[in-house]
């Protein structure tokens, strides 16, 4: 986008944005975009893939601890599973009428205005997605190692030496090639619904077995522990968050081969695929272990393989950590593009909005995706910021869907290739707004907290985008800084081919189509 508009606040101002048309003309490749390369099986893959990390093979018993019984957990289970399809409709139908990629950051600055989408953006960049990855990363290790280690934990360094590893490795693979990395994706993707498929059957040979106790509806709904709303709301809570992941399809728009079909049909598939998974892996689980035991067990899987598998028990753990490799794959795939798609927004370094002239993979976003995930693996507050942080992601879930609607009454007559009932958005709002009010009510510190980290972004805003008239000084050290990295990676920007209108509505920088100029949204 070296020729396009000037974006307010970019650091792609004045010569920083010369440099990347000059850049481009230099290579002779002034045709540079992002590839096309995301099939139906590769987009299956990066919902299914995000979705099932390690949590169904580690600790499922968030779920049941909560629900108080095994019948509960297993609706608990189906209702959320049936919310998350209800939420990914309402995604695909904003997908598909603003094509970009950027996911839910992307709609709610287009439909709310530029403070809000940054805000998303803030956010994700802080601490989202940095937290999540070195998490996925350490679970990898741990499962690695631990076998070197049968008689105690393994050393913290060796965790974190290993967890950077595969992080390294993995952002090599992504800036390599596109082709790869979904390659990547869909192999491990494919092993990990290969070891629930192994535990599915397991368990239907237990029920065969006459091993179904749990499962009789008799005793299914017979609680450990005393019912209590509040924990039944967590419980609901819980299950959401195991679905988390279900949106960042969304994030990579503008890379999948016929986005208006293959975006829904992606997301038909997965999230029912993922629904059954969960449900009839949480069966198999209580075939061979009792609540209590379930409850009591820091591994789910293992403990179910160590009774059922024998000799072959190894492989729960290497489906574990073949589970997180493929995780942490996706999760830097995806955060990428998020980053970049802020970047060319102008709500991030304009160097984040460049790819590589050959290989057409956003290094420079690549590059800060991995050091802010290195950084958090040498954090020992990565924990307790999920916590805080957490609450602020499924509160923008609910704000995107929100949007639909909004979307719907400013404007009724754009193109939508798809175009759901009203009911779903509202019907998702409903169950988003319960969690919301519960979570708020049980926990006000955490969420306030959540809600103090993501408003340091206000001033961040106004300083760095908002603020037109920054020093000379500083614009000139920032276009040098551009410079030196555009020659470091070896990328320009993509060549502008998105049209400047998408489904109706107007892409511009900081001019919200149904918030008006951001200014005065803002002021």
């Amino acid at each position: 986008m070296g020729d396009g508009p000037r974006q307010r606040g970019s650091a792609a101002t004045g010569s920083s944005a010369d440099v990347a048309a000059d850049s481009g003309k230099d290579t002779g490749d002034s045709g540079v975009a992002l590839k096309k390369e995301i099939g139906l099986v590769s987009a299956c893959g990066i919902i299914v893939g995000n979705i099932i990390g390690s949590g169904i093979f580690v600790s499922p018993k968030g779920v049941l601890e909560n629900a108080s019984s095994v019948g509960l957990a297993l609706i608990v289970w189906i209702v959320t599973g049936v919310i998350t399809a209800i939420g990914a409709l309402c995604y695909a139908e904003l997908g598909v009428t603003i094509p970009k990629s950027g996911g839910d950051y992307s709609y709610v600055k287009d439909i709310f205005g530029g403070l809000a989408g940054f805000l998303r953006l803030w956010i994700a960049v802080l601490v989202i997605y940095p937290t999540n990855q070195a998490v996925i990363a350490l679970t990898f290790s741990n499962y690695i190692l631990q076998p070197l280690f049968p008689t105690c934990f393994p050393p913290e360094k060796g965790l974190s030496l290993l967890a950077a590893v595969c992080l390294l490795l993995l952002t090599w693979v992504n800036c390599a090639s596109v082709r790869w990395a979904t390659r990547v994706q869909d192999i491990f993707t494919a092993g990990k619904l290969l070891a629930l498929v192994l535990i599915i059957i397991m368990g239907v040979v237990q029920i065969c077995k006459g091993e179904y106790y749990w499962l009789e509806p008799v005793n299914a709904f017979e609680p450990f522990q005393k019912y209590d709303v509040g924990q039944i709301a967590l419980a609901f809570l819980q299950g959401s968050f195991a679905y988390g992941g279900w949106n960042f399809l969304n994030y990579v728009t503008e890379e999948l081969v016929d986005p208006y079909v293959n975006l829904p049909r992606a997301i038909f598939i997965s999230i029912p695929l993922v629904t059954f998974v969960y449900v009839f892996a949480n069966i198999a689980y209580v075939t061979a272990m009792s609540p209590q035991e379930l409850l009591a067990s820091n591994a789910v899987a293992v403990t179910f393989g160590e009774k059922l598998l024998g000799v072959m028990s190894w492989i729960m753990p290497i489906s574990v950590a073949l589970s997180t490799f493929g995780g942490v794959n996706g999760s830097l795939f995806t955060s990428s593009r998020l980053f970049f798609a802020g970047a060319r927004e102008g709500h991030l370094p304009s160097l984040l909005a460049m790819i590589h002239v050959k290989r057409c993979t956003p290094i420079p976003a690549l590059l800060f995706t991995c050091l802010s995930t290195l950084v958090m693996l040498c954090t020992s507050d990565m924990y307790t910021l999920i916590n805080y942080v957490g609450f602020i992601n499924y509160l923008f879930y609910g704000v995107t869907v929100a949007g639909q609607i909004v979307l719907r009454i400013k404007q009724p007559d754009i193109h939508r290739p798809i175009k759901i009932s009203l009911v779903w958005p509202v019907i998702y709002l409903l169950f988003w707004a319960f969690l919301l009010i519960f979570s708020l009510y049980s926990e006000p510190l955490v969420c306030g907290t959540g809600l103090a980290i993501m408003l340091t972004g206000v001033p961040v805003y106004f300083l760095g985008v908002y603020w037109d008239n920054k020093p000379q000084c500083f614009n000139t050290f920032v276009d040098k800084m551009t410079y030196l990295g555009q020659k470091f990676c070896v990328v320009v920007y993509p060549a502008e081919d998105k049209p400047k209108e998408a489904g109706g509505i107007e892409l511009k920088e900081e001019k919200s189509p149904l918030a008006g100029e951001d200014n005065e949204a803002t002021k």
